[in-house]
C-alpha cells in the first residue's frame, strides 16, 4: 500500500517544474541571447523569455525607455500568462529591472537572481557607457556588432534602439532610481552574481549592494567577462539551479 509520504516523495522532482522562472535580457539586448541558458534550465523550470519594449522586434514605444517601463513589460506579461508570482533572473540591465520589481512589486517576485548588473549610476558612469553606444562609431569600428544589432532588433531601426537606450542611461546617471538605502528594504531573497573578468561592473559596487540586502547570497563566476555571449551556459545554469531548487 502506498502511503501519502511515498506519493509526496515520488512527485517531488516534478514540483520544480511548476516554478516559473522569467529571464530578462540586458540593455540593447533581446531574449534570443538567453536561449542557451533557457534550453538548459527548461528541464527543471517553466521558463519565460521576454523582450522589453522596443527590443527584439517588439514595437518601439513613444514613451522613453526606462526601468519603470521595462518592469511594466514584465508585469503585463505575467498578467497575460496568469503568473501570480515568479523567480526572476536578470542579466545586466535586466537584473536592475528585476531588483526594481523586488522593491516595487514585491508580491509578484519570489526570488531575484542577477548577473553582471551595474548598480552604481552617476553622470560620469552614464557618460562612459553612452560613449560606447554611438551608432556611427559602432558602424565604423565594429561593423559586425552593428550587423548583430540590426538583426537582433529587426524590423526596428537598431539606431533608434541605441538612441532611446542612451536616454535611459543618461536619466539613470542624473537620478539612480535605486539608491543604496533602497536595497536594505528589499525583503525578497536575492542571489547576486558577477563575472571575475567583467570590465563594466565593479566588484565593489556588487558587494556593496549585496551587503545592503537583508536576504542575499553572492557569487563570483570564474573566467566570466561581461558580454552574455561569453558566459558559460552550463556554469550559469548550474548556479541558478543550485540557488532556486528548494
Amino acid at each position: 500500500m502506498v502511503n501519502s509520504l511515498t506519493v509526496a516523495i515520488y512527485f517531488l522532482p516534478y514540483l520544480h517544474c511548476m516554478q516559473h522562472l522569467i529571464l530578462l535580457h540586458g540593455a540593447t539586448g533581446a531574449k534570443r541571447q538567453l536561449e542557451p541558458f533557457a534550453d538548459i534550465l527548461q528541464a527543471g523550470f517553466t521558463i519565460h523569455l521576454i523582450n522589453f519594449s522596443g527590443h527584439g522586434g517588439e514595437p518601439v514605444p513613444d514613451a522613453k525607455f526606462s526601468v519603470e517601463l521595462f518592469a511594466e513589460d514584465v508585469i503585463s506579461y505575467m498578467q497575460k500568462n496568469q503568473i501570480t508570482k515568479a523567480d526572476i533572473f536578470g542579466y545586466s540591465m535586466g537584473g536592475y529591472v528585476a531588483m526594481y520589481m523586488a522593491k516595487h512589486y514585491t508580491e509578484k517576485v519570489d526570488r531575484v537572481i542577477t548577473l553582471a548588473t551595474k548598480f552604481h549610476w552617476d553622470e560620469a558612469t552614464a557618460a562612459k557607457e553612452v560613449r560606447m553606444l554611438d551608432a556611427g562609431t559602432i558602424q565604423q569600428k565594429v561593423p559586425v556588432f552593428a550587423e548583430q544589432l540590426s538583426s537582433r532588433h529587426s524590423p526596428n531601426d537598431w539606431k533608434k534602439v541605441l538612441t532611446k537606450t542612451i536616454e535611459l542611461l543618461t536619466a539613470l546617471g542624473s537620478k539612480n532610481i535605486l539608491q543604496p538605502e533602497d536595497y536594505s528594504n528589499i525583503t525578497v531573497p536575492c542571489f547576486i552574481m558577477l563575472g571575475d573578468r567583467d570590465k563594466m561592473v565593479t566588484l565593489d559596487e556588487t558587494v556593496s549592494v549585496y551587503k545592503q540586502l537583508p536576504a542575499a547570497q553572492l557569487a563570483v563566476l570564474p573566467n566570466t567577462p561581461h558580454p552574455v555571449e561569453q558566459v558559460n551556459p552550463q556554469l550559469l545554469a548550474y548556479m541558478i539551479k543550485q540557488y532556486l531548487v528548494r
